[in-house]
């Protein structure tokens, strides 16, 4: 009578351990940088303010405008005009 073969883990356990010894310090030598916060400054808007103007006043000599204006925009869910009272956060 031939004997049967039992199967057992390991095989399984080697490879597992062998896969740790090679990522194990891979992984640890990975570095994690988080995003930094934006920041904000506040602007209340008066009478007569546009977007565009307030950009304007906020951008610097070789910024475009424009662009800040859709940085505003996306920063507070514009979607229409602005508002005498409301309060626009403008990226820095």
């Amino acid at each position: 009578m031939g004997r049967r073969k039992r199967f057992t883990l390991m095989p399984a356990i080697a490879l597992v351990a062998l896969s740790l010894m090679v990522a194990l310090p891979t992984l640890s030598s990975m570095r994690l940088y988080a995003a930094t916060a934006p920041r904000y400054a506040t602007v209340t808007v008066h009478p007569g303010d546009t977007l565009w103007a307030i950009a304007a006043s906020h951008a610097g000599d070789t910024a475009d405008v424009q662009e800040i204006v859709d940085r505003i925009t996306e920063a507070n869910h514009l979607r229409g005009d602005i508002q005498p009272g409301e309060r626009l956060r403008i990226p820095e």
